[in-house]
């Protein structure tokens, strides 16, 4: 009889915290799931070879449960930053770029990529560069933009 009593209240201590899990689960869904929520990483900056002109590179994660869309790029170093899409080796500038829910948007060399026109000055390896990202529903997000070296190529592709 004790054999059949330890399993039942194993199983009934288990249903007990799924159901807790779920009732969780619910409230984070109706709170935070429901918006995007952004970060940013692998930030960089080619050491610029033109005198007006720079590429960068970024990633942005979104782990929330909605989608957003980043609509513009500004910098303390250019008179404007566009973005690119470069697709069959055509590079094709874009307004805005999807970030999808628990997905990301790669900005990496040979593909979607930042243009820093107009520059102010010319970035030098081992300094930064800011940034501003405005997001479609998003608050902004600052990102301090190492410079690295003119042929700095990251191991993670980006």
């Amino acid at each position: 009889m004790r054999r059949a009593v330890l399993p039942a209240a194993a199983l009934v201590g288990a249903l007990a915290l799924t159901g807790c899990g779920s009732g969780a689960g619910t409230g984070a869904d109706a709170g935070g799931a429901s918006k995007a929520e952004l970060s940013v990483s692998s930030a960089y900056m080619p050491q610029p070879v033109s005198p007006d002109m720079a590429a960068g590179f970024l990633t942005i994660t979104n782990q929330g449960g909605a989608g957003d869309a980043l609509t513009s790029v500004g910098s303390d170093v250019a008179g404007k930053v566009t973005m690119h899409s470069t697709v069959g080796g055509a590079m094709r500038e874009k307004t805005s770029f999807a970030i999808p829910a628990h997905g990301r948007l790669v900005f990496r060399s040979g593909a979607n990529h930042l243009m820093f026109e107009e520059l102010k000055r010319s970035p030098k390896q081992g300094q930064h560069v800011t940034l501003k990202l405005t997001f479609a529903e998003s608050g902004p997000l600052t990102v301090e933009m190492p410079v690295k070296s003119a042929t700095y190529n990251p191991s993670t592709g980006h």
